[in-house]
């Protein structure tokens, strides 16, 4: 959530960035927390006024005692003080949950560089890079080759686990490891400490990446237990740190984490087609990082570079997407997505995203950095997509697809696949039956 300071100092600013994501209906709660920030600072500043009275009673009792002199009048008065602050500290108590369920609801202040726009077909393309494929033969989808190669079952998936699963085989199993420790190893080149998560998040740690409505339609929870499977690494790596303070000497902590991950996807589009692009559980490996608030643009830059650097190992045709005002989430200042080509649909469609979410994640869970000076901040947090490998992996396949319906691989992944290629299923020749002799 945002620093309530804006909200007293330049409450106008927060109603423009409101505008800009075209959440009209979002303008009022801007007056409400301010209306309510106001009782809460006169409830707090009786409470105080009531504490140093006590305190102020307390040594006035004492000093009559000594002088023999008659102290009913005060003690009556110190009797009734614990109860009169009671009464105040809960309504201050009462006024501060309201109004952080209500600042909850307010977005993220958006950065300059974000376009102004009500929807996704409003995102701005930034650049492109890679050649697009062309072939000279009819174009399958990856379904059609994975399932004439006998490497995926997406009909066993269907009866054992519903629509979105999947059971992958021999070389198309191994494709999507060598992916993971692929990236694992590029990751580790550029310094990034890695990370194995929990699976499983606790309700407060799990909505504090985003907003708890856009959490609760994506996330699956255990029945009857405070316990919520990820649906990215990001969310457990934000929570790792929940309620410290980092010395900004230590910053940035650069992470990167392998997960499996896990999501509804209620309303999505097309989770019911059949094959990898949009699934309810799939393997990720996820950027992260908290540093100084003055430092999380030019790493913003820094992990866009990583992606892109992932993408051009292996050769794929991609463009990178600037996210716009009325498509960017509520949590993040600034965000961009990759999307690579894809020949049977003739689109681009998204592999990864960025995001610099600045403030907003480390102040729901109180994670700050102390200067030298032994000042306070609330430190920066963002967030990158280094590899999804379902969508990934349909990208190579349909990219990368030979008339004989074979599939190249891309040589960076050649050290971890043990194979340059996945070779067509040989068809077998029926065998001419001899007529017999009459």
């Amino acid at each position: 959530m945002i620093d309530i300071k804006l909200i007293r100092e330049d409450p106008k600013l927060v109603k423009d960035n409101i505008k800009k994501k075209n959440q009209p209906e979002k303008l009022q709660l801007v007056d409400k927390v301010k209306e309510l920030d106001e009782q809460w600072r006169t409830a707090k500043a009786q409470a105080d006024s009531l504490r140093g009275e006590r305190n102020k009673i307390s040594q006035q009792i004492n000093e009559a005692k000594k002088a023999g002199k008659n102290a009913d009048s005060s003690i009556k008065k110190a009797k009734e003080l614990p109860e009169e602050i009671r009464l105040i500290e809960e309504k201050t108590t009462h006024l501060e949950n309201e109004i952080r369920q209500i600042m909850l609801l307010i977005p993220n202040i958006i950065s300059p560089q974000t376009p102004v726009g009500k929807d996704s077909s409003e995102n701005k393309e930034i650049r492109k890079w890679g050649k697009i494929p062309k072939f000279t033969f009819p174009v399958k989808n990856h379904v059609q080759l994975l399932e004439a190669l006998k490497l995926a079952d997406f009909d066993a998936s269907a009866k054992v686990s519903g629509n979105g699963f999947y059971y992958l085989k021999n070389e198309l199993a191994i494709l999507n490891q060598a992916l993971i420790r692929f990236t694992i190893d590029f990751m580790k080149k550029k310094k990034y400490e890695y990370i194995e998560t929990p699976l499983m998040l606790n309700e407060k740690s799990i909505f504090a990446s985003m907003d708890k409505g856009a959490i609760e339609n994506s996330v699956y929870s255990a029945k009857g237990e405070d316990l919520h499977l990820i649906g990215t690494a990001e969310q457990a790596l934000l929570a790792m740190h929940s309620s410290q303070t980092l010395r900004e000497q230590d910053l940035p902590k650069k992470y990167f984490a392998y997960s499996m991950c896990f999501r509804k996807e209620i309303g999505a589009h097309g989770i019911n087609e059949k094959g990898l692009w949009r699934t309810h559980q799939f393997n990720k490996v996820e950027q992260f990082v908290f540093c100084k608030p003055e430092d999380s643009l030019k790493l913003y830059d820094e992990l866009l570079e990583n992606s892109e650097g992932v993408l051009q190992a292996l050769e794929l045709p991609y463009r990178i997407v600037e996210i716009c005002t009325g498509d960017l989430g509520d949590w993040k200042y600034r965000s961009a997505d990759f999307e690579v080509y894809r020949p049977t649909t003739k689109e681009y469609g998204e592999v990864m995203s960025l995001s610099n979410c600045t403030d907003y994640q480390a102040r729901k869970l109180d994670i700050k950095c102390l200067n030298e000076k032994n000042e306070k901040r609330v430190v920066h947090t963002l967030n990158d997509t280094a590899m999804a490998t379902s969508r990934i992996l349909v990208t190579l396949i349909e990219n990368n697809q030979q008339e004989d319906g074979s599939i190249k691989i891309p040589k960076a992944l050649w050290k971890y696949t043990g194979f340059k290629a996945i070779k067509a299923a040989k068809v077998k020749k029926s065998k001419a039956v001899k007529k017999p002799k009459k």
